[in-house]
């Protein structure tokens, strides 16, 4: 069985302009999915605490409010960092019921960022970011839940969506 990867689901808006960004500079060779940031790369496929883990959470968290806040230099790739501290709270709290079922990259702390260029000389990485980076303008958008899907070594299979539902409190509307 395929191990199962979770991602945060963001609303369409974001998601069209991040996708935009991955079609444009991500190796075609090798893009095989939309923008995404990824929570969990590597969860087991079979374990029966997976989903009903995720259900529950969901159902306790209000949607997220997010910031795209900068593009940075991954090495051999350009990724824009996100900022959204109820993210890496809720993150903290799988990694904690789940870590005896975690990878050792799983078990680290979370790093949010969406990956619009990888695997491409590190030159062609930095000339990009040069290039992007004075045009960035850091902007809020909203994580509307988490999705599940199982990996497959090129494309993923999208298994299910999970809406967050939780009650949003005052503090969460969005800035401008």
């Amino acid at each position: 069985m395929a191990p199962l990867i979770l991602t945060l689901t963001i609303e369409a808006e974001a998601q069209t302009y991040f996708n935009q960004l991955r079609q444009q500079y991500f190796p075609p060779e090798r893009n095989f999915l939309d923008a995404h940031l990824t929570l969990f790369h590597h969860l087991p496929p079979a374990h029966p605490g997976i989903i009903p883990t995720i259900q529950a959470l969901c159902a306790a968290q209000p949607r997220m409010q997010l910031l795209a806040a900068k593009m940075v230099n991954i090495g051999k790739g350009v990724a824009i960092k996100i900022v959204c501290p109820p993210l890496q709270s809720l993150h903290g709290r799988m990694r904690k019921l789940w870590l005896e079922l975690l990878t050792p990259q799983d078990r680290q702390g979370i790093w949010p960022h969406i990956t619009i260029q990888n695997k491409v000389a590190p030159q062609q990485a930095a000339a990009l970011l040069e290039q992007l980076a004075p045009t960035f303008s850091p902007f809020h958008f909203w994580g509307t839940g988490l999705t599940l899907w199982e990996y497959r070594g090129g494309p993923w299979h999208q298994l299910q969506q999970f809406a967050f539902t939780g009650e949003e409190m005052a503090q969460n509307s969005p800035a401008s």
